[in-house]
């Protein structure tokens, strides 16, 4: 397995993840070894088209209707109050 020390980590940052292993129940080492883990696994992930990700940005602000599909079409100038 492999091992590496992290470096100048602020005291805030420490104290934030002592906190988070304690909430999930485990040691500080443990708990810093699953969020590595997490984060090469969402790496892998591929993210899903501009319109979907947009989307799911505005739902909470209840957006009405379905963003449209603009793939393939040509590109064109808004009309600005026309």
């Amino acid at each position: 397995m492999a091992q590496f020390i992290v470096r100048d980590l602020e005291d805030d940052v420490k104290a934030q993840l002592k906190r988070r292993a304690e909430r999930h129940g485990r040691s500080m080492e443990e708990e810093v070894r699953n969020i590595l883990r997490n984060a090469a696994k969402e790496e892998n992930r591929p993210l899903p088209n501009l319109g979907s990700r947009i989307a799911s940005r505005f739902a909470r602000a209840g957006l009405p209707d379905d963003l449209p599909e603009l793939r393939g079409q040509a590109a064109r100038p808004a009309g600005l109050g026309k």
